[in-house]
């Protein structure tokens, strides 16, 4: 084993000590049973069409090259890590980071989804954190929109040549205020209130994450650019085959 190969292997090892570390997390998944079993379905349909894209996706970009199946594993051991772990909000809530900044910046949107699926389902069976019939609501807020809004942006940002590390954080950044915004609409619409309807219910629900949730969104922003910049002393060559690194971004 090589220098490389030892230092990757060991920055993968300290992630998933982690993860195997991280708190029982009862955060801001929505729990099971939450949500009525027709908007259940609903969600759940919505989320097949990006999971079979990204498996497609998964298989082509690892197709021959393992390495890029570790550094796949690396970043859904991120999302898994960080978003297990809750924060307590003073208005009686739990926040939680993303952690799909990372893996929809160097794999993009539909790769993401299938890793944020994943992790959804170790959660909810492992750590009781979200719930099985809540899995495609969760899954769609976590794994689709948040990663969509950060790659946009990122490539967005890199398009009119933003440095690279503010690109990074600013698209995790997005991206984890981005999945609460659309865990907000998923659950005003399901219970929105007696007078006002969905606007007064989505108001309130935003306004109880809001206290946690913008400084972890900072927080998850940096975590970022930490983990990027590791990557690119240590993985460089897996950068630049996913495209990352050079003249042709990811």
């Amino acid at each position: 084993m090589t220098q490389r190969q030892r230092n990757r292997f060991a920055f993968f090892t300290v992630l998933c000590m982690a993860a195997a570390f991280a708190p029982t997390a009862g955060a801001m998944h929505i729990m099971e049973g939450y949500l009525p079993p027709a908007m259940c379905i609903a969600w759940g349909a919505v989320c097949l069409p990006f999971l079979v894209l990204g498996v497609r996706n998964i298989q082509r970009k690892t197709d021959g090259q393992s390495q890029n199946l570790l550094l796949l594993a690396l970043c859904g051991a991120f999302v898994f890590v960080i978003s297990s772990l809750k924060i307590p909000s003073v208005t009686g809530s739990c926040s939680h980071m993303t952690g799909t900044g990372l893996s929809a910046i160097l794999f993009g949107p539909a790769a993401t989804s299938v890793l944020g699926l994943i992790v959804l389902v170790f959660q909810a069976i492992l750590l009781a954190h979200g719930g099985l019939t809540t899995l495609g609501a969760n899954c769609f807020s976590m794994a689709i929109a948040g990663p969509l809004a950060a790659y946009g942006l990122y490539r967005a940002l890199r398009a009119v040549k933003v440095e690279r590390k503010a690109s990074v954080f600013l698209a995790a950044f997005l991206g984890d205020l981005f999945t609460y915004c659309v865990t907000s609409v998923q659950l005003a619409a399901a219970y929105p209130a007696a007078e006002g309807g969905l606007p007064v219910s989505l108001v309130k629900f935003l306004g109880v994450f809001a206290p946690t949730q913008l400084p972890l969104a900072i927080v998850e922003g940096i975590l970022t650019v930490v983990i990027v910049m590791a990557l690119e002393t240590y993985a460089a060559r897996e950068l630049k085959d996913i495209g990352y690194l050079g003249g042709n971004e990811i």
